[in-house]
């Protein structure tokens, strides 16, 4: 048996914003995009290196004001990188917890993405 990676499903209202967030702010790419017919919900896949995340504007796909955790190396520089955008809806810092650092952020519809980097072995 083999499990392969979640892709997780995140609940958006509106295609500008989360443009404007996943692409603009956070540097994903739009790998794909569908919808049933024209002026239908929009449902497309995105990435930065290994995360993928599929984004949907259909009723019933997934439950606004979600978490998720993503692991990450090298989190000041990927902080240093979100606050040189300049995006004024949001300027996350980093926490030093006992599991690592953290950097959250939360998306224009109430989602949000906790990055993660595990204190370095010793």
């Amino acid at each position: 048996m083999h499990f392969s990676r979640a892709i997780p499903i995140i609940r958006i209202f509106s295609e500008d914003n989360a443009r404007e967030f996943y692409v603009g702010f956070l540097g994903f790419a739009v790998e794909w995009e569908h919808r049933f017919e024209d002026n239908f919900p929009l449902y497309m896949q995105v990435r930065r290196a290994d995360l993928i995340l599929h984004l949907s504007e259909h009723h019933g796909d997934a439950t606004p004001g979600s978490a998720i955790f993503v692991p990450i190396q090298d989190i000041e520089a990927f902080h240093d990188e979100l606050l040189g955008k300049q995006y004024k809806y949001g300027k996350p810092g980093i926490e030093v917890l006992p599991w690592g650092k953290v950097l959250e952020t939360t998306d224009p519809f109430g989602n949000r993405i906790r990055f993660c980097e595990s204190p370095k072995e010793e």
